[in-house]
């Protein structure tokens, strides 16, 4: 059951109109064959529209929408063999930053990524995805074990940012991001990052500092939430439409500044449409970048990564 935006609403009147004719065939002899297959076109092409058009506010609407797929569904649907690993050996694990070992296709990796959850109980395990302290120093410990074993690391990006706790900050929230940070830059395999909905803040450089960062075609990437651009400008969230046009938050926006290097098709209408099909999608971009790495040496990886971000921001 689809959850409807609400710039979807003419979608979803249409869709609750083919629903009540399905149910009327059901209990009637009457053929409404061509009728429904009119509406299921209309609403075909009102959705493919609709998502043609999409403000960066729209694009924010739908990288957050409850249905869309996170870690664990991208595990699911692109990567086989996925073995998790727990644990920082300093504090403990932590949920919202999951990863371990997998396979994509032939390959062996390493996978690492932020889970949201779907539901209330597994969105406060998971802490919404706000990664604390010893979930950054989990993705450095799984980095270190993919440079011994020269496994490439991918890595999956979903954040509103890391968690603002104060019990965080009392274990070092800041040094935590920014080792991780620096564990991807020193890398001597590979590292492909996508953003697959959110990335927000520091929160999700920690873990895409990649040689190759991409994004799905209606995420978002960002220093700062719409919502925190706009209290901090304008003195009220209600101005965060605005925000998310000024800061250019979309892999559009952001594959013109080269601030990405590629954007990965999503089914129309969005990934939680379609999450399967989706994950199919990454997977096939993530395999081709990883064969074109894999062939590059060590030292030419590392100064890859070290001249895209020294490069950000040059006319």
């Amino acid at each position: 059951m689809n959850s409807y935006l609400e710039f979807e609403k003419p979608v979803a009147q249409l869709d609750e109109r083919i629903a009540e004719l399905r149910a009327a065939a059901d209990n009637d002899d009457v053929d409404i064959g061509n009728e429904l297959q009119r509406l299921q076109n209309k609403s075909a092409d009102l959705l493919k529209t609709t998502y043609a058009s999409l403000t960066p506010w729209q694009k924010t609407q739908v990288a957050r929408h409850p249905q869309r797929p996170h870690f664990r569904d991208f595990v699911e649907h692109a990567f086989e063999d996925f073995m998790p690993l727990g644990g920082d050996r300093y504090f403990g694990d932590d949920d919202a930053i999951l990863g371990g070992f997998a396979r994509l296709g032939d390959r062996r990796i390493v996978l690492i990524g932020h889970e949201k959850g779907h539901d209330t109980q597994t969105r406060l395990k998971h802490n919404f995805g706000m990664g604390k302290p010893e979930g950054y120093r989990k993705a450095i410990r799984l980095m270190d074990l993919a440079g011994r074993f020269g496994l490439p690391v991918v890595t999956l990006v979903d954040t509103s940012g890391a968690f603002p706790g104060v019990e965080a900050e009392e274990r070092g929230q800041a040094e935590a991001i920014a080792r991780s940070t620096e564990a991807c830059l020193a890398l001597p395999v590979p590292m492909v990052s996508v953003i697959v909905g959110e990335g927000g803040s520091g929160g999700a450089v920690a873990l895409a500092s990649a040689e190759r960062v991409l994004m799905m075609e209606h995420a978002i990437y960002s220093v700062i939430s719409p919502e925190g651009c706009a209290s901090i400008l304008w003195r009220t969230a209600d101005k965060a439409a605005d925000a998310a046009q000024a800061m250019k938050v979309t892999a559009q926006h952001l594959r013109r500044l080269k601030v990405i290097d590629r954007i990965i098709t999503e089914p129309i209408g969005g990934a939680h449409r379609d999450p399967a099909k989706a994950a199919q999608s990454l997977a096939a971009v993530v395999g081709e970048e990883l064969d074109t790495l894999s062939k590059l040496p060590a030292e030419q990886l590392q100064k890859m990564r070290e001249e895209r971000f020294l490069q950000m921001g040059e006319s």
